[in-house]
């Protein structure tokens, strides 16, 4: 029964958050565009893990901490644990922006609900440590204005689970991928031929390859990118690494190592030798 009743609001929700979400798209997109190395940073490339979810961990914690102190009746630890919660609240949309910025189809339509629930509960959270700071004869309106902040909050973050476990945003795609020891036939697509410096398509069983031939060495990474499954063997080869085609993130073409993110995880790589009747290959071991 709860379940239907979300699916209908969320749905009713996303006549005005699709628009509302390719408006927003565009403009975080031109803010980050120039200052790339700073969307690294908040994407969470150089901590392998998207830093969004961490940093939200502080002002849920917090807010619910205020909840329990303004039963307890403590005001000035509530109070505290309010602005403790805003602040990080604020922190939190900053570094959610960089990851909006490359989110694209339905994922981008529930992070704008996402988002936009998680702006109104800062806002009440923001009039209700205004109140609190007018004094004590104004607090049940403050605890009150908290408790439905929280509420918000809650339906926020419900949203933003959403987005991540239903949708798959800001996970590893290749997360299942064993890494077998098996040699396999590797098929090429076309006429046979790896060209040099040029990505190239193949599969090895059930796994799209992209090849990229140096001489006599052949490299190659998975397919799909980990940021969001973009083709790789669509991307074009810059200083040592491959760039995704979809949203720029780079990886380095002799390991699969990140060079530059979106993405936050590294790429399969993968060997590849000659056989008596073609190529084969198989997982790169760690």
């Amino acid at each position: 029964m709860m379940a239907h009743l979300f699916a209908r609001l969320i749905g009713m929700n996303d006549r005005w958050a699709k628009p509302f979400g390719e408006f927003n798209h565009r403009w975080v997109s031109a803010l980050f565009r120039p200052i790339r190395p700073v969307k690294d940073l908040l994407n969470g490339t150089w901590l392998g893990h998207p830093l969004h979810a961490v940093v939200t961990d502080v002002p849920i914690g917090a807010l619910t901490l205020a909840l329990v102190l303004d039963l307890f009746g403590q005001p000035v630890g509530a109070d505290i644990a309010i602005l403790v919660g805003v602040l990080t609240m604020v922190a939190s949309a900053v570094v959610g922006l960089a990851d909006y910025a490359d989110t694209d189809g339905t994922a981008r339509t529930r992070a704008t609900l996402h988002a936009s629930l998680m702006v109104v509960a800062l806002l009440v959270y923001v009039a209700s440590l205004a109140i609190r700071a007018g004094g004590p004869h104004d607090r049940t309106v403050a605890v009150l204005l908290s408790w439905v902040g929280f509420a918000i909050l809650a339906a926020g973050g419900l949203v933003g689970g959403e987005v991540v476990f239903a949708f798959g945003n800001m996970v590893n795609r290749h997360a299942w991928r064993g890494g077998g020891v098996k040699w396999i036939a590797l098929e090429l697509d076309g006429d046979g031929e790896i060209p040099e410096g040029r990505p190239t398509k193949a599969r090895l069983g059930i796994n799209p390859l992209v090849l990229i031939r140096q001489g006599e060495t052949i490299l190659a990474l998975h397919d799909q990118c980990a940021h969001a499954g973009g083709p790789l063997s669509g991307g074009t080869i810059a200083d040592g690494a491959i760039e995704c085609p979809w949203h720029g993130s780079r990886f380095r073409i002799t390991d699969g190592r990140l060079r530059r993110g979106p993405a936050v995880y590294d790429q399969p790589s993968y060997e590849i030798r000659r056989a008596e009747h073609g190529w084969e290959g198989r997982r790169a071991q760690a």
